[in-house]
């Protein structure tokens, strides 16, 4: 997910970067906050069940009491943010799946019974139990940061245990806020949100944490590993690369259409699942681009209502414009579907959404995550190309293949690798509590959600009790006739 940095700057400081503490006035460095968390851990290291849901329910009450500051605060970071993207992708995901996970939570607690093998029988057991790994880091960044903060801490909460969250420099007013009522909910040594103010993620990812959870861009995310690999410290990494959708031959263009701009153009297209590029059969390019124009003027009349989303900062803004420039200058078709609505100097950095045809591999949209209003079309003869295609490059995070031929469907998900898949929709797969998300290679590793994101942030504990009869005192030194039978056995049972 190319969403900013650890810190843009990449400065170093030394490890006692420091954060507001509850009391006004008090300064407490992130290594010492680490040692108040791991310390309360050790002395509770396995909350209750009835707890862990306190917890979860504490978390819940958090954004519902807040949920207007919440979304105000989200729209002040971006510029404006339309309210009902934030309500959409943020707040309801983070309630619902908090609603989700207590009524799977005493099912994912309960020990699980494994088979115990011959050597052991036959009054002995075995039994794997989840238990809290401790303090979980995690490092979130601006794109969606309710849900890339709250969500991690969903899974985090349920396992039992402890967290700090370092947020972005884009997201300085939500931090505020969620600095400011975090302790009306949660003590410190449970919960922390920690303000980027120049060089604390750097620090931040070489705190020894039970685990590391990092939502971000494929360069920085080999940073945190980095960082984190010197503690031994385990890494989940959530990053991104170029997603696409894949128009199958037989799927109405327009329904396609409408699908697809709704997620490309979601939060100003800056989504690391969201639709990189879109791979349409060679006769179908003119049907699309009739129905864009058609979409977009009924769905964004005026880029400058708060429904259209803003890019997130300056830097992010001219780039996007350099990357339009770029793609025109080396060939590219570029169709504005505002029908010149944007400027330059917007203040308010609304970038014009454009569609851009004729893309080559040489044009930088076509070489990086786009993160952003832009949607490249390459078109296409057959399922292979397709295919060939995509595995050439680095391993998406997702693919969206559009067809009702479930040859065809099970063809991509069988030959192309990705973090997950939508079919015939987009980024849909991210928002169902009961699966996985993760990315595969450079887009990713790891998973969180649901019951992976539950196991991710646990322990699972082997423990083996010996019941009262041994049978290995048949195989105990000195060894003569009987260690020899029972050997026979033992390889006998093998076959």
């Amino acid at each position: 997910m190319s969403t900013g940095t650890i810190n843009d700057k990449d400065q170093t400081v030394t490890q006692e970067v420091t954060i507001q503490s509850e009391q006004p006035g008090d300064q407490i460095a992130l290594s010492s906050l680490l040692a108040q968390q791991r310390k309360a851990y050790l002395a509770a290291p396995n909350p209750t069940y009835d707890e862990r849901v306190k917890d979860l329910k504490s978390l819940a009450q958090m954004i519902r009491d807040h949920q207007d500051e919440i979304v105000r605060a989200v729209s002040a970071d971006y510029g404006n943010r339309s309210h009902h993207e934030t309500l959409f992708a943020e707040i309801f995901p983070a309630l619902d799946g908090i609603k989700d996970t207590i009524k799977r939570l005493k099912k994912w607690m309960k020990p699980q019974r494994r088979h115990t093998d011959f050597t052991a029988f036959p009054t002995s057991s075995s039994r794997v139990i989840p238990q809290p790994l401790g303090v979980i880091g995690v490092i979130v960044p601006w794109n969606f940061p309710v849900n890339l903060s709250f969500g991690p801490l969903i899974n985090i909460f349920a396992a039992g245990n402890r967290a700090m969250v370092k947020m972005s420099e884009n997201s300085r007013n939500l931090t505020a806020l969620l600095q400011r009522i975090s302790g009306d909910y949660f003590p410190q040594d449970k919960l922390v949100f920690i303000e980027e103010t120049g060089g604390v993620g750097i620090e931040f990812s070489k705190l020894k944490f039970d685990h590391l959870i990092f939502t971000g861009s494929g360069n920085t995310g080999r940073k945190v590993m980095a960082s984190a690999a010197a503690n031994l410290t385990p890494v989940t990494l959530e990053l991104g690369g170029k997603s696409p959708a894949i128009i199958g031959p037989d799927f109405d263009i327009d329904t396609a259409c409408e699908r697809v701009l709704f997620w490309k153009l979601f939060n100003a297209g800056q989504i690391c699942t969201t639709v990189d590029y879109l791979l349409l059969p060679e006769n179908k390019v003119d049907a699309f681009v009739e129905k864009a124009r058609k979409v977009f003027k009924k769905r964004y009349p005026d880029i400058q209502s708060p429904d259209y989303t803003a890019v997130i900062d300056e830097t992010s803004f001219h780039r996007l414009w350099k990357t339009l420039d770029d793609a025109i200058a080396k060939g590219a078709n570029a169709i504005d579907l505002t029908d010149g609505q944007g400027s330059r100097d917007d203040s308010i950095q609304k970038f014009p959404a454009h569609l851009l045809i004729n893309v080559s591999e040489e044009m930088e949209v076509m070489q990086r995550e786009v993160f952003g209003p832009l949607l490249p079309i390459k078109t296409y003869k057959n399922r292979e190309e397709v295919a060939e295609y995509i595995n050439r490059g680095d391993r998406p995070l997702a693919i969206y293949p559009f067809t009702n031929d479930k040859a065809l469907r099970d063809y991509y998900i069988d030959h192309v690798m990705s973090g997950g898949v939508s079919v015939n929709n987009a980024v849909l797969h991210v928002g169902q509590h009961d699966i996985p998300f993760g990315g595969v290679g450079e887009s990713g590793m790891g998973h969180y959600h649901g019951y992976e994101g539950f196991i991710t942030f646990s322990k699972l504990r082997p423990v083996f009790y010996q019941g009262p009869l041994d049978p290995l005192k048949l195989l105990m030194p000195p060894y003569g006739k009987v260690a020899d039978k029972m050997m026979k056995l033992m390889l006998r049972l093998t076959k």
